[in-house]
């Protein structure tokens, strides 16, 4: 029997991404928040780990089972600036094990990477974060992409994935500010 004070597992997350642009920073979280459909919910962030079975659904499926102001666990990453030009950077990685393991979700904010770069290395630390636990043996010093053939070689990594959100600084100095968050489901 459950102890009366256990929170559910999750038994399905949604990934999501936006960008808003104000010449306030909170508002423009907000407008970020909004433009991924998350701005409704009361959301509680929570370390990276993804429950065994849990079943990726599609952003539109999970929000009509949300109510406004609900309570929603996630790993959330977001980066703001006022900086004209600067490339903000917000992103979130997932590596998905064999059915009966749990596996990791990584968050990653800051400047300057490119959509590819951020996915790359969300993704990285997803899987590597996944592989030491599992033991899987690795090189740290190889590359991400010589890295995945050995993580997936390995039979215990089925596959990653990462959803990145970027923005340019606005030119007149405007807030920008970029949102990613893998949201769970109870």
């Amino acid at each position: 029997m459950a102890h009366p004070w256990t929170t559910p597992i999750p038994s399905r997350v949604f990934f999501t991404k936006g960008v808003g642009r104000h010449r306030y920073k909170a508002q423009s979280l907000e407008l970020a928040f909004r433009h991924a459909g998350i701005e409704k919910y009361n959301l509680v962030q929570v370390s990276g780990i993804l429950p065994a079975r849990c079943k990726i659904i599609p952003v539109t499926e999970a929000i009509r089972e949300l109510s406004p102001g609900q309570i929603a666990f996630g790993v959330i990453s977001e980066s703001s600036s006022d900086e004209p030009n600067r490339l903000l950077c917000a992103g979130i990685g997932v590596a998905l094990p064999i059915r009966d393991q749990y596996g990791y979700i990584s968050e990653h904010h800051g400047f300057g990477m490119t959509e590819e770069k951020i996915g790359d290395y969300v993704e990285d630390m997803a899987a590597t974060m996944l592989a030491t636990t599992l033991g899987i043996e690795f090189d740290p010093q190889y590359n991400y992409d010589e890295r995945k053939e050995i993580y997936r070689m390995s039979g215990n990594i089925v596959r990653t994935r990462n959803i990145v959100q970027t923005a340019e600084g606005d030119k007149k100095g405007l807030w920008n500010s970029v949102v990613a968050a893998a949201v769970f489901l109870m």
